[in-house]
C-alpha cells in the first residue's frame, strides 16, 4: 500500500515538473518609446499570457508595484552609467537598493538585479575594471535586509565576449576579458548567481543569409550541424550559441555557474536591405523557440532541461535609432494587440486581438479541425523532427491541447488512486 501511494506520488510530482517548463519563459521590457500604456495594462497583458518573468532595463517603480502579487517575478537593471559610482561607493550601492529594490520586496517578486547592460561590450573600458566591485557592493547592500537577501545580482553579456563560438565545443572567451570574466564568473558562482547572455540567431543568419542558415536559425528541417569536437548534432542555431556559452564557461573553470538566456528575439520588419525581416519568420522564430523551450529538451551539451530564456520584446519601441528592425521585435504593438502570436497566449479565446492571419496555429501551418496542414514554409515538430500532413498539432498554449489534457488527467488520475489507497 505505502509503495504503491509513493509511486503514485512521485507521479504527481512529475506532473508539477511539467508544468515548470511554463516558467522558463520570460520577455523583455523595453522602454524606449513615447507611447507605451499604463503599466497596469502591462499587469494585465502579462498575466493573459504564460509569461512568468518580466526583465526590465531600469527599476520602473510603476511596473514593479504593477505586478505585486501576480507571481510574475523581474529582473531589475542597473544603467551603465551608474557601474563607476556603485563600484566606487558601497553607500551608493544602498542607497540603490533602498530606492529600487527594498520598498517593494517581497509583494513584488524580484529574482535578479544585473548590474550593467553588456557592458565588457560597451566600448568604455572604464566599465570593465569597475563591475566587480558594483556588483560586490549590490550584493552586500541587499544581503543586509532579509526580505532582499534572496535577490541575486549579476550582470548581461553580448555574445561578443566571446572570441569563438563555432562549433559550440569551441566556445572561448576573449583572452582580453578573461581576467574580468574570471572575478566575475567567481563571484556569480560563490552567490549562486547566473551567467546571463543575449545570443540572437537572427544576427547569425544575416551574417549567413542562406536558405539552410535560415531553416537552421529557426528551429526548422534541416540536415542538423555535427559538432567534430563534441561529436554532438545541433539542429538549431539557438542551442549551438548556448552550448558555446557551455563551453566557455567550462573552459575558464566554472562549469556549475547556470546560464540565463536574457535576451533573444527576431524582428517582424525591417528596411529592404534587412534580410529575413518577415511577420512568418518572426514568428517562426518565437513560436519554435517557446515549444522547444516548453518541451525540456535542452540543447545536446544540456540535455532534459530548458535554459531560462527572456524573449525580446513585449512592444515595439519608436523612439529607438537605426534600421527599422530595431523598431520592430515586439510582439504586442503599443495598444497591445499582437503583431503575430508567439503561443504565449493562456487560451486561444486571449487571441481575439489578432487578425485572423496573425493568430494561426502554430507558424507555417494552417489547421483543420484536429491536424496540422503544410504550408510554404515547413513546420518542425517540438522534437525538430518534420510535422506530417494529418498529424495533430502540437499548441501547448491551447486550453484543449495534448500537453494540457494530459496533464489534467494524469492529475486527476493521480488524486483519484490516492484516495482509493
Amino acid at each position: 500500500m505505502e509503495t504503491r501511494q509513493l509511486l503514485l506520488l512521485v507521479a504527481l510530482f512529475h506532473v508539477f515538473s511539467s508544468a515548470k517548463s511554463q516558467s522558463m519563459i520570460g520577455i523583455n521590457y523595453g522602454q524606449f518609446a513615447d507611447n507605451l500604456p499604463p503599466a497596469s495594462a502591462t499587469a494585465q497583458l502579462l498575466q493573459s499570457t504564460t509569461i512568468s518573468k518580466l526583465r526590465l532595463y531600469g527599476a520602473d517603480a510603476a511596473i514593479i508595484q504593477s505586478l505585486a502579487g501576480t507571481g510574475i517575478s523581474l529582473v531589475l537593471g542597473v544603467s551603465n552609467s551608474d557601474i563607476p559610482s556603485l563600484a566606487s561607493d558601497p553607500s551608493a550601492a544602498a542607497n540603490w537598493a533602498a530606492v529600487n529594490v527594498l520598498p517593494y520586496v517581497p509583494s513584488s517578486s524580484i529574482s535578479v538585479v544585473s548590474v550593467g547592460n553588456e557592458a565588457l561590450s560597451s566600448g568604455d573600458p572604464s566599465l570593465a575594471s569597475s563591475l566587480l566591485p558594483a556588483m560586490q557592493n549590490l550584493r552586500t547592500a541587499l544581503s543586509a535586509s532579509a526580505a532582499a537577501a534572496s535577490v541575486k545580482v549579476s550582470t548581461v553579456h553580448s555574445m561578443a565576449v566571446l572570441a569563438q563560438s563555432d562549433p559550440p565545443s569551441s566556445g572561448a572567451f576573449h583572452p582580453d576579458l578573461a581576467a574580468y570574466l574570471t572575478g566575475v564568473l567567481g563571484f556569480l558562482r560563490d552567490a549562486g548567481s547566473p551567467f546571463m547572455i543575449n545570443p540572437y540567431p537572427f544576427f547569425a543568419y544575416r551574417s549567413d543569409p542562406r536558405p539552410e542558415t535560415l531553416a537552421f536559425c529557426l528551429f526548422q528541417p534541416n540536415p542538423g550541424r555535427l559538432d567534430a569536437g563534441s561529436k554532438l548534432t545541433y539542429t538549431n542555431m539557438f542551442d549551438a550559441q548556448v552550448d558555446a556559452v557551455r563551453s566557455a564557461l567550462d573552459g575558464l573553470g566554472f562549469p556549475e555557474v547556470e546560464i540565463v538566456v536574457a535576451e533573444t528575439g527576431w524582428p517582424y520588419r525591417g528596411d529592404p536591405d534587412e534580410v529575413g525581416t518577415t511577420v512568418e519568420n518572426a514568428m517562426a522564430f518565437n513560436g519554435n523557440l517557446v515549444a522547444h523551450l516548453r518541451s525540456m529538451a535542452g540543447t545536446p551539451l544540456m540535455p532534459g532541461r530548458s535554459v531560462e530564456t527572456y524573449i525580446f520584446a513585449l512592444y515595439d519601441e519608436d523612439l529607438k535609432s537605426g534600421p527599422t528592425s530595431e523598431r520592430s521585435f515586439g510582439l504586442y504593438r503599443a495598444d497591445q494587440t499582437m503583431n503575430y502570436d508567439a503561443g504565449l497566449v493562456k487560451s486561444s479565446s486571449s487571441i481575439s486581438n489578432a487578425s485572423p492571419s496573425q493568430a494561426s496555429a502554430s507558424p507555417g501551418w494552417t489547421q483543420s479541425a484536429e491536424t496540422c496542414v503544410p504550408e510554404v514554409t515547413v513546420q518542425a515538430r517540438v522534437d525538430g523532427r518534420p510535422m506530417q500532413s494529418g498529424e495533430q498539432c502540437y499548441l501547448p498554449r491551447a486550453v484543449g491541447s495534448p500537453a494540457v489534457l494530459g496533464m489534467g488527467l494524469l492529475f486527476q488520475y493521480v488524486a483519484v488512486m490516492l484516495l482509493l489507497t
